[in-house]
């Protein structure tokens, strides 16, 4: 298969994986190194100018599809469309999730839900419709956030549903046992993607977050989205031995 980069390095030939925001930042990264290896890959995002962009960039050997990661239906379909164009995968892959900063007394219901319909309901519901579809021997692999360990500042909602989905990476993988599919989960600390630009307009802003968090990093500087999807591609077809496990990937953030 030709590639991005090339020729097919192989190490993925035969399998295919799925990606549930597949289109920007670590979910791309995935997508990247997937196709580079041989795979056949599927991503999912939101905004036509983000599968206008992606698909540009992973080119015609990848299939884009619009699914809104929070909608049941969109949820549904998507499982139909993965049936009738693979008929099985090797890796479901969550990567979609946003966080809306907001100070405990000005959360509101709908800030609530967004963030739990997001990080942790869409994903539940996508493993539970997609699950069927995966090879026996396969792998999920959900993306939480140091945000589910760490008390930060403005992120009560956003942690909790992170907490939320490591917790369902625990369940999830001892009910998908009997058919020895694995599920665990990458954990990112501050990671160089366009999140921050989105949360945060004023870019003298976005330097001053960048600049205070890279100081409470051991490791003193961001991560790649390259790096994350290094420990998604090791969770889901080299650690054979791992399930309903958690993979910091924050610089020590959360270790040290």
């Amino acid at each position: 298969m030709q590639t991005l980069t090339g020729i097919s390095d192989g190490k993925f030939s035969g399998k295919v994986a799925v990606i549930i925001g597949g289109t920007s930042g670590m979910g791309l990264a995935t997508a990247k190194m997937l196709l580079d290896g041989g795979a056949r890959v599927l991503v999912t995002g939101r905004s036509q100018a983000g599968l206008d962009s992606a698909q540009k960039e992973l080119g015609k050997d990848a299939l884009v599809v619009s699914s809104d990661a929070r909608s049941l239906a969109d949820i549904d379909a998507l499982a139909s469309r993965v049936k009738s164009e693979f008929g099985t995968i090797d890796l479901l892959s969550v990567s979609a999730g946003f966080s809306i900063p907001t100070p405990l007394g000005s959360v509101t219901e709908a800030i609530y839900d967004e963030m739990f319909n997001l990080n942790a309901k869409g994903p539940f519901f996508a493993v539970q419709k997609l699950a069927p579809l995966i090879n026996r021997g396969g792998a999920v692999v959900l993306t939480t956030s140091v945000a589910n360990a760490k008390g930060l500042l403005g992120q009560a909602t956003y942690g909790a549903a992170k907490a939320a989905l490591r917790s369902l990476a625990r369940t999830l993988a001892t009910e998908l046992l009997p058919r020895e599919i694995r599920v665990n989960a990458v954990t990112p600390g501050p990671i160089d993607t366009p999140i921050l630009d989105k949360v945060f307009p004023d870019k003298n802003v976005v330097a001053q977050v960048r600049e205070k968090t890279i100081g409470m990093i051991p490791m003193k500087r961001f991560g790649t989205s390259e790096e994350i999807a290094k420990a998604v591609l090791f969770l889901a077809f080299d650690a054979t031995f791992t399930t309903g496990a958690e993979i910091p990937v924050d610089g020590g953030w959360t270790q040290l």
